[in-house]
């Protein structure tokens, strides 16, 4: 079994949070939750549907995605300050 590495944003939509695999978006991979954790956990389930369904296939895995040892899910979440500080 393959591992990878994805890059995954995961932003406020409103009063829930979408999440996506700007790589896999195309394929299906995007999601949402009600909180930043269910977005997370719902991504990282759609990433693993993703490419099995890519598998089952015979679908290439785009050669952006970098192998690792383990599956890992960067995550970049859009922080607005506002006030003074």
């Amino acid at each position: 079994m393959k591992n990878y590495t994805f890059k995954v944003i995961i932003e406020r939509d409103e009063d829930k949070w979408r999440a996506y695999c700007p790589i896999l978006e195309n394929k299906g991979a995007s999601t949402w939750g009600e909180t930043w954790e269910e977005a997370f956990k719902n991504i990282k389930e759609v990433l693993a549907m993703t490419l099995a369904s890519m598998k089952q296939h015979g679908e290439k895995i785009p050669n952006e995605v970098k192998k690792s040892k383990n599956l890992v899910i960067h995550s970049e979440v859009p922080v607005q300050l506002s006030g003074r500080y």
